[in-house]
């Protein structure tokens, strides 16, 4: 009965680690608000992904992970606070920064088809 509950409770902990390992990210924001809102506030810099001012630092997913950026909060943080020559969209509400936040890690996640 103990090897039973052990090789039942095995296969749990393998289901449960595959379960977290293999699942897509979340967009718990409105990617469709966010697209808009890129479009009217982002685009001018990032159309397509790219990056007019720093070429090498696209909102590309190899781009946003080789610079620590791929991540809701990240990217919600760059859009509140600026850095370097892109300035501090202030005017956006938490939500509107999640919205393109999520807009943008699923455009990377498509390769910004």
């Amino acid at each position: 009965m103990r090897k039973l509950l052990l090789s039942a409770l095995g296969v749990l902990i393998c289901l449960f680690t595959c379960s977290i390992v293999f699942v897509q990210p979340s967009y718990a924001a409105d990617a469709a608000n966010g697209a808009k809102l890129f479009s009217v506030n982002c685009a001018s810099c990032h159309a397509k992904g790219r990056n007019l001012v720093i070429k090498n630092k696209t909102l590309q997913k190899d781009a946003l992970e080789t610079y620590g950026m791929y991540s809701i909060e990240k990217i919600v943080y760059q859009i509140g606070h600026g850095k370097n020559a892109m300035p501090a969209f202030r005017k956006l509400s938490d939500q509107q920064m999640e919205d393109i936040a999520t807009y943008v890690l699923q455009q990377a996640d498509n390769g910004w088809s």
